[in-house]
């Protein structure tokens, strides 16, 4: 790993030597990619066909450019995309004998080639890509170069470089591609990629810099900055503003693109057709990329606007800067043929469209069937209401005692897992007492223990979620089956289980420290007695006072199950939150009494 100081910050990268990085970069490529190769000497990728493709006549395709923009341009490479690629240093034009080199790699000594440049308007690739093109014509090659240059960021370029080539390029690689393989000759692919490239246009994003190997951040945004048109090198974009939601980030980047007091903007409007390509500039997640994607195809098809093919993913980054790129092509029937031809190259991500589907739709939400989700307590036991008024105190009561020791179980939790084991049952205990309401009407069926047990656990699965969520659901959907009699002897069978569906689902057993073990205890505090001779208060008193000592004892227990297993012994010095939290509700319903 390589790190480097600029000014105070330090740049970490997976790298071995600074100086190789480009090159290895591209070994590994070919090492994944055996449709490739490397040129021994050279920093150039061609294709293991390239004898192929000059020997039938088919127009070379060669491109490049800095490294730092992986997967473009060598990613590009391979049957139905560019036959040749040099690349540079990071962020450097390659000098004209690398391209010279990719030249005469894809001609294989054939002589006469038909060879097309593919060029991103930067002043070093046009130089250096223009020298190379008059030296391969002095070889007797037929050489032309048509320079992209989509750009919708600059107001103006009537003092500039003028447009950049940015991500569309990639796009041009691959129409080009299926032209080349459809042996459309040099004179008619120039012709109609001039006339393509100036159908699209390209915004950036950047949300934070990215660094050269060997080097710290390119220039610097405050966290709560975003920077609008930035160039894939760090060059200064348009604007600067506050950070916003991915939906008024694709507005404003499409309202810039669009703007018609722009020289650079790209018109589209109602009725238009467009390929659309959201590019992740490299930091980007992959959540964020598809969340940007959603947002485009939305604005776009609100201003009736048919995105009939959409593309999400890397396609050409600027190293690890995060951010999004957005292209728009404005397409026909041919153009779609051409990004639709079958190619085998590594970095082209074609969208999977349904079966038959020859333009993309937005898809509509998939309707279920409606499933009753109405418990009902047929063939169940009733209780007085006597008894049913006594479980709606002590289900209330346990529900206030989960709330109250929230904080607690939270500081427990901090110690074993992500500190919010008490805000997880709080939500449920509120859930719960929102639904049970007044005691006079309660929205539970506390009369039917059946049912309210599965009642809770529908609540806990929904409302709380993760594994205390499916823990709880499952220690009640399955302690309901032994409820359908409303006999106090039952709850020993309901609580045993409810244990042995924890056991088996989740994968903790007694001793692990956790919820099982107090529920274990209570269960086996209950084995010896005769459950028919007892009260319902005394069988939850002697359970609760087993589940209490047991929670104690997980102090000094391994944890062999949950996040704290991951935790160094050492450092659990207080009981398991879990195991608390079921000794604090069964001592509240023995309370109640």
């Amino acid at each position: 790993m390589s790190m480097a100081s600029n000014s105070n910050q330090i740049s970490k990268k997976l790298i071995n030597k600074v100086l190789d990085c480009e090159r290895e970069c591209n070994e590994g490529l070919v090492a994944v990619n055996t449709g490739i190769s490397l040129v021994d000497g050279h920093n150039v990728v061609v294709r293991t066909d390239a004898r192929d493709v000059a020997a039938n006549g088919k127009v070379i395709l060669i491109s490049g450019g800095g490294s730092g923009h992986e997967p473009g341009h060598a990613g590009y490479v391979g049957k139905g995309g560019l036959t040749a690629c040099a690349f540079g240093s990071v962020f450097t034009s390659p000098p004209p004998g690398c391209i010279l080199a990719a030249v005469n790699a894809a001609c294989q000594q054939q002589k006469g080639c038909q060879v097309l440049m593919i060029v991103t308007n930067y002043t070093g690739d046009r130089l250096n890509f223009g020298i190379a093109c008059e030296r391969a014509r002095v070889k007797g090659h037929m050489t032309e170069m048509v320079v992209v240059g989509e750009d919708c960021a600059l107001d103006s370029v009537d003092h500039s470089a003028g447009r950049r080539g940015l991500a569309g390029t990639m796009m041009i690689h691959k129409i080009a591609g299926a032209m080349s393989e459809q042996g459309k000759s040099l004179e008619d692919i120039v012709s109609y990629l001039n006339l393509v490239k100036e159908r699209m246009g390209t915004i950036g994003l950047s949300l934070s810099p990215c660094s050269v190997p060997g080097s710290g951040p390119s220039f610097s945004l405050q966290s709560d900055e975003m920077e609008l048109g930035l160039g894939v090198h760090g060059e200064a974009g348009v604007r600067r503003m506050k950070i916003q939601t991915a939906r008024e980030a694709v507005k404003t980047m499409m309202d810039h693109m669009r703007n018609p007091n722009t020289s650079t903007h790209i018109d589209v409007k109602q009725g238009d057709r467009v390929a659309l390509m959201v590019n992740n500039l490299g930091g980007t997640s992959v959540l964020e990329i598809n969340i940007v994607a959603k947002e485009a195809i939305s604005y776009l098809e609100d201003i009736g606007v048919s995105v009939d093919r959409a593309y999400c993913g890397t396609f050409m980054t600027s190293l690890e800067m995060a951010g999004i790129s957005i292209t728009l092509l404005h397409i026909d029937d041919l153009l779609l043929e051409y990004l639709d031809f079958p190619c085998e190259i590594p970095a082209w991500h074609a969208p999977c469209l349904a079966t038959g589907q020859k333009l993309r739709k937005t898809p509509v939400l998939v309707t279920l069937e409606t499933e009753s989700h109405s418990l009902s307590d047929a063939g169940c036991e009733k209780l007085s209401k006597e008894s049913s008024d006594r479980v709606y105190k002590a289900l209330r009561n346990a529900c206030e005692q989960l709330v109250a020791m929230e904080k607690e179980l939270n500081e427990l939790d901090t110690q074993s897992g992500d500190g919010d084991c008490g805000s997880t049952l709080a939500l449920g205990a509120k859930a719960i007492l929102k639904k049970l309401g007044e005691s006079t009407n309660p929205g539970l069926p506390v009369d039917c223990p059946h049912t309210l047990a599965l009642s809770l656990g529908q609540i806990t699965e929904n409302v709380m979620g993760g594994s205390s969520g499916a823990l709880y659901s499952l220690f009640f959907t399955s302690a309901a089956q032994e409820l359908r009699k409303a006999n106090p002897k039952r709850l020993y069978a309901a609580l045993s289980s409810g244990l042995e569906s924890i056991i088996k689902y989740g994968g903790a057993k007694p001793g692990y420290r956790t919820m099982v073990d107090p529920l274990y205890e209570a269960c086996e505090s209950l084995k010896s007695q005769d459950l028919n001779t007892l009260s319902t208060e005394s069988l939850f008193r002697i359970s609760s006072e087993a589940a209490k000592l047991a929670s104690e004892k997980t102090v000094s227990m391994n944890a062999q199950a949950g996040r704290a297993s991951y935790v160094n012994k050492s450092l659990l010095t207080k009981p398991d939150p879990g195991a608390v939290a079921v000794s604090a509700w069964l001592n509240a319903i023995t309370n109640s009494f």
